[in-house]
């Protein structure tokens, strides 16, 4: 098994792989674990595969976390995987240092996530932990570091998210349900604003889907 074939795996079920290391005892994954493997939506192709699924239609609670724990499954089944979910506690598995222990995901200037690929728009459904040593692709600098325009950084309305300061929480939510707010609930400007994100594909649709379920509606 290689990590593209492996993502080709991920691929063929709306998921695509989004960073991987080798693991060692301080990394909290499970015991035998020699690589860890983070995947996140396959996008745009993710967004047709989700919204035609059971678990989307069926009008019960949860319908993304229980798609993500069905097709994981056949990615993990045939490779004697343990599957790790970051919505699964607590005690919570540390999902974001293991981004940054992939060396394929950073932090931004304002705090939040970017991967190469998936910009601001990264997220994670699963991870694998895997008992076979894969090999890994070289390490890469973060893109954050060639933009010049660094568009995130001045895109929230309220700055609930301008640099040097914590997440201000209560301002991103009065924001977001207030009439000026509604540009925000088709997906997080700052998000929208990473140039990489611009050329990664998510709809508007899905966008919406996760803002609603960020306010928890």
């Amino acid at each position: 098994m290689t990590l593209n074939e492996l993502d080709a795996l991920a691929r063929a079920v709306g998921l695509a792989v989004r960073g991987a290391f080798h693991s060692t005892a301080e990394d909290l994954a499970p015991n035998d674990t020699q690589t860890l493997v983070l995947l996140g939506p396959d996008e745009p192709n993710f967004w047709d595969v989700f919204s035609t699924s059971t678990e989307y239609q069926d009008g019960l609670p949860h319908s993304l976390d229980r798609w993500s724990k069905r097709v994981s499954a056949t990615i993990a089944e045939p490779l004697n995987a343990t599957t790790i979910f970051p919505y699964d506690g607590p005690p919570y598995p540390p999902f974001i240092k293991w981004a940054h222990l992939s060396e394929a995901n950073w932090s931004s200037p304002v705090g939040l996530l970017v991967n190469r690929t998936a910009g601001l728009f990264i997220s994670f459904r699963v991870a694998l932990a895997l008992t076979e040593r894969l090999g890994l692709p070289a390490r890469e600098d973060s893109p954050c570091l060639t933009c010049d325009t660094r568009p995130c950084e001045t895109a929230c309305p309220v700055g609930a998210l301008a640099q040097e300061q914590d997440y201000d929480v209560p301002a991103c939510f009065d924001h977001i349900r207030s009439p000026e707010g509604a540009t925000c609930r088709d997906g997080c400007l700052v998000r929208r604003a990473c140039p990489i994100s611009e050329q990664f594909g998510r709809s508007m649709e899905q966008s919406a889907f996760h803002m609603r379920a960020f306010l928890g509606e």
